[in-house]
């Protein structure tokens, strides 16, 4: 035979097989409750059936050779077989149903779980058969893609929860612990990216609000050239130092932090390569850890509605209603010049106006000094929490206080909030710390601050006539505010004069 019919006969065959996307392998977990939806490449016109769990379901692939087949709600269990034939035959071992969660966000959510605090112990104990991981890797586009770049669905373990989202882990081992039923986590997260890269074109274009999204882009691309020749100068030279130090015995120094320069901060680049591709795959709802790369004063003002823009973008492309949207406020840090970190949190504050939206406040454990906190047990809990109350109805307290409103008493604010829970406390025991009142002027001065049952009265003497008040209003706040139920305030400022 000769060559290359050999290879036209291979490509020909290649072609035939049944082929299913990334995110359907061995180990996944399907949502429960909600249509099992199963899909694909074949021939076209080529006859498709699929069967789990007792039912079948049949299709033909289109001219496109593209297919789809939904198969009744399940309840949660497994292992389970799933078959699809074609022309061919894949089946599928090990399937669970339970709740899938996506986890996504920019580097602290994308911190690996060996980073965390107690790392080691904490992937000695990894071993989850119930919870399943789906790891997306990094990639871009400049339109939305069919199909993910990842690995394989794998039960967690100590081997397989290490590189994991720490974040993400310990969010989805305390569901797994709670609930009862198998878990799946799907990470698909990329370091130092800011949120217009994880919306869709169509999302920012539909809003002329939006379009400074498009201006900042044009400057970046503009000085992509210089930020690339930088970059690399940068990475040479960090090189060197690195080889000195060990050729003189000491640490080597850390590789310098840089804007990435892949396009992942092109509008839209991430949503089409790392979301777009799994909104075919029902979800339980998303686990979000990101604003770090939108806390700067050209991003920050626009963050609000850009976040809650994503929110509802996202709802609609997976189509299956406002699946519940959990976010991470950022935590205390120290940042430069020209960042906006209070106002980025009063952002993420606000976006909670969106139905069944629920925020992880952390800003107790952070660290002043390193962007990526360690302490990713407490975010993890903290997420769960909310996800127990807003998506399992669970009748317990997940937010720390937030501010509901304010009002002048004389020479005093009384503060008032939701989620209060059991009471308001001082943790620790001694004053409350990180109040601020100012006058017309809005000239803010540090003030005292006392619990009166559920709220806080604020006052300093030198202002006689309060009319803003505002808390732990700081990049890195010392502020020691909580409910009974040990979960901190938000930052908050008043939105305008009394």
């Amino acid at each position: 035979m000769r060559p290359t019919l050999l290879i036209s006969l291979l490509a020909l065959t290649a072609a035939a097989e049944v082929r299913l996307p990334a995110v359907l392998t061995d180990h996944m977990v399907l949502q429960r409750g909600l249509p099992v939806h199963v899909w694909g490449r074949a021939n076209s016109g080529e006859s498709i059936s699929v069967t789990f769990r007792g039912n079948t379901r049949s299709t033909a692939a289109d001219s496109l050779g593209q297919w789809s087949v939904y198969l009744p709600p399940s309840d949660a269990g497994g292992p389970f077989d799933l078959t699809v034939k074609g022309d061919n035959t894949v089946a599928l071992r090990d399937v669970l149903v339970g709740d899938v969660w996506v986890a996504s966000g920019q580097s602290n959510m994308e911190f690996r779980l060996r980073e965390a605090v107690n790392g080691a112990s904490e992937i000695a104990s990894a071993n989850h058969p119930r919870i399943r991981l789906f790891q997306v890797n990094n990639r871009v586009a400049d339109h939305p893609l069919d199909d993910v770049d990842a690995k394989p669905w794998t039960p967690c373990s100590s081997e397989t929860a290490r590189s994991f989202s720490a974040v993400a882990y310990f969010f989805g081992r305390h569901l797994e612990e709670k609930l009862g039923v198998p878990i799946g986590l799907i990470s698909s997260s990329w370091g130092g990216t800011p949120a217009e890269s994880w919306t869709s074109l169509h999302a920012l274009s539909s809003d002329a609000a939006l379009m400074p999204v498009f201006a900042e882009w044009s400057k970046m691309s503009d000085a992509l050239t210089r930020t690339r020749v930088r970059r690399e100068k940068q990475l040479a030279d960090w090189r060197a130092a690195v080889d000195k130090a060990k050729s003189e015995g000491r640490p080597a120094p850390g590789r310098p932090w840089a804007a990435n320069d892949e396009g992942e901060w092109a509008p839209s680049s991430l949503f089409n390569a790392m979301i777009a591709p799994l909104t075919p795959f029902a979800i339980r709802g998303a686990i979000w850890y990101q604003g770090e790369s939108n806390a700067n004063a050209e991003r920050a003002g626009l963050y609000r509605r850009l976040f809650g823009t994503m929110i509802q973008d996202w709802r609609r492309a997976w189509g299956v209603g406002d699946f519940p949207f959990l976010f991470v406020q950022l935590a205390n840090f120290t940042t430069g010049p020209g960042t906006r970190w209070p106002e980025l949190r009063e952002a993420q504050m606000q976006t909670l106006q969106l139905a069944n939206t629920g925020m992880a406040v952390t800003i107790d454990i952070g660290e002043s000094k390193d962007i990526h906190p360690k302490n990713k047990q407490d975010v993890g809990l903290r997420l769960a929490l909310a996800a127990r109350a807003i998506a399992y109805g669970e009748a317990i307290e997940y937010s720390g206080p937030l501010f509901k409103t304010a009002t002048p008493e004389a020479d005093a604010v009384r503060v008032y909030f939701d989620h209060a829970g059991g009471g308001l406390q001082a943790k620790g025991g001694g004053d409350l710390r990180g109040f601020e009142i100012a006058g017309a002027d809005r000239k803010f001065v540090d003030a005292e601050a006392r619990i009166d049952g559920r709220t806080v009265v604020v006052r300093n003497a030198s202002v006689t006539n309060p009319r803003y008040v505002r808390y732990a209003w700081k990049d890195d706040p010392s502020a020691n505010l909580y409910n009974t139920e040990g979960l901190p305030a938000s930052p908050f400022r008043s939105p305008g004069e009394f």
